[in-house]
Formats: C-alpha cells, sequence, structure tokens
C-alpha cells in the first residue's frame, strides 16, 4: 500500500531522506516531503526549484533567506508552537545548525514567484481546538502556520501541525475536501501509536509514519491513551480550488454543538470522568 508509509520506523539518517515525490506513478498527492537532518555545525544550502517549506522539528539553526537571518530553535515538537520558512522556486536558502537539527520539507511544482516568509513561534497562534466539545474528547492544539488566507496567492501549500491528547480524537468531526494531504506522525514516546481514518479504512500509525489522503476520504484521527501524538499536515491548492476550510460528514457535526447532549452513566455525570 502506498497511501500508509511505514519504511522509516527506526528514524532517519543524516542529510536528505526522501519520502513522497512530487511525480508518483501511483496515488499520487502532487507533494514531495522528506526528513532532513544536520549535524551540529552543519551547513545546508540550496536553490530551490520549485516551492519549498522547512518545518523544523527539533534543534537550533541560523536561517538565512535572502539579506534576512533569523536564528530558530525547537526543543518540543508538544509543547513550543511552529518555527518555518516558506519560498518559492528560484530563492537561495542556508540552514546553519548549532547543534544536530531536524526539519521536515515540503515542495510542490510550482515556479511562480512570491516573497519569502520565515515564520517563528509568535507568528503561530497554538489555537486550543475542540475545548468542551464532547466532553473534551476531540480537544487538540492546532497550528496554522501558513493557509491561503496568509500566503500570497501564488502560492500552491499549506503547512499546519496538529497535537493530539492522549487518549483523544482530533480532525474530528470526520471531514474531507478534494485537495490531496500529507499527514507525518511523531509521539510522546517512541513506542507510541494511534489510529488514522481513511473513509472507512483504520490505519495504526507509528513514529515516523506518514499517510497520503485524497478527495473523499474522511480523515479523523486518535491517539492511545498515555501517548500524545504530533502529525504535521501539508495540503496541495487544486488549480481553480484552493483549500479554505474543510467539509464535515453531515452525521456527525451535532459534535460540534458544545451544548450537545452526550450519553454518560448516570454514575459518571457531573464528576468530570
Amino acid at each position: 500500500m502506498t497511501l500508509h508509509l511505514t519504511n522509516h520506523r527506526a528514524g532517519f539518517g543524516d542529510g536528505l531522506t526522501s519520502i513522497t515525490r512530487y511525480d508518483e506513478a501511483e496515488d499520487n498527492t502532487g507533494i514531495a516531503m522528506g526528513v532532513l537532518k544536520l549535524k551540529a555545525g552543519e551547513a545546508y544550502e540550496i536553490e530551490t526549484e520549485e516551492e519549498t517549506a522547512w518545518l523544523l522539528m527539533e534543534g537550533t539553526v541560523i536561517a538565512t533567506v535572502g539579506n534576512e537571518t533569523t536564528r530558530l530553535s525547537r526543543a518540543s515538537l508538544f509543547d513550543e508552537s511552529s518555527s518555518a520558512v516558506h519560498v518559492a522556486a528560484g530563492e537561495r536558502v542556508r540552514f546553519e545548525a548549532d547543534g544536530p537539527a531536524e526539519f521536515t520539507v515540503y515542495s510542490v511544482a510550482n515556479r511562480r514567484r512570491f516573497a519569502p516568509r520565515v515564520f517563528t513561534p509568535d507568528d503561530v497562534p497554538n489555537e486550543h481546538r475542540g475545548k468542551g466539545q464532547v466532553g473534551d474528547a476531540c480537544y487538540r492544539f492546532v497550528r496554522t502556520i501558513f493557509d491561503g488566507s496568509t500566503s500570497d496567492g501564488a502560492a500552491k501549500l499549506v503547512l499546519g501541525e496538529v497535537v493530539t491528547m492522549p487518549g483523544r480524537w482530533s480532525s474530528y468531526p470526520p471531514h474531507h475536501h478534494p485537495q490531496p494531504e500529507i499527514y507525518h506522525y511523531r509521539f510522546t514516546k517512541p513506542q507510541g501509536y494511534g489510529h488514522a481514518e481513511l473513509g472507512d479504512q483504520v490505519l495504526k500509525v507509528k513514529q515516523y509514519d506518514t499517510v497520503k489522503i485524497f478527495d473523499g476520504n474522511d480523515h479523523a484521527q486518535c491517539a492511545a491513551p498515555g501517548y500524545g501524538m504530533y502529525y504535521s499536515w501539508v495540503i496541495r491548492h487544486l488549480p481553480d480550488n484552493p483549500y479554505t476550510v474543510p467539509d464535515f460528514t453531515e452525521e456527525h457535526t451535532w459534535t460540534q454543538d458544545p451544548n450537545a447532549e452526550i450519553w454518560l452513566p448516570e454514575d459518571l455525570k457531573g464528576n468530570g470522568s
């Protein structure tokens, strides 16, 4: 199966590891995704051939984009918001690692020009979504780094992160959209796991897994008890059909009402259980 990519569960080596390409023969999202790992003191420099975004997963780097230099640092995916760089084709980007550093990298075949952006945690709200909804069962953090409302109209990528609390749900109610998407997973412990829905199919996702999501597939997620689940999400705008908001599956939209009546046994009502 090329929808659920599991061949990197042992982790990633130094340098750039490709996970998906934007020209794959089967189940092609049109998005290239990979992981870039730098050693302490190592520099990485590139002149981009397509629209590209780097999302800092861990470490401290000096990022130089054009004539601007920014120090980016992250110690925890779970406790800190996002730092990222987003550029068009033809931009020169350089990273110098203060210590070991890791990025996830996303690109799409787009040569239209737009101004580069560097995002720090101050630019990316850590949105507390789902609080008070269905007994907090889908309370999670959502970080939209950039989308159609904040990036240039020439850009084709949308990028963000979700942190799912242990034993809870995210990307809920179940929803779908025609634009292709990729999720990439990390957990608070290496043995952590969760479940990812692709329509009626349920996948058991583990550390470093990646899942491709296509039109019409509802994709709600849940984390196993005891394990926080992180995933980055990247979406590609379609020609004349950019991503804006998802379509929620109608039969489950009632759960969005904070006053919805949720069944609990009588002896559990009102005690916070």
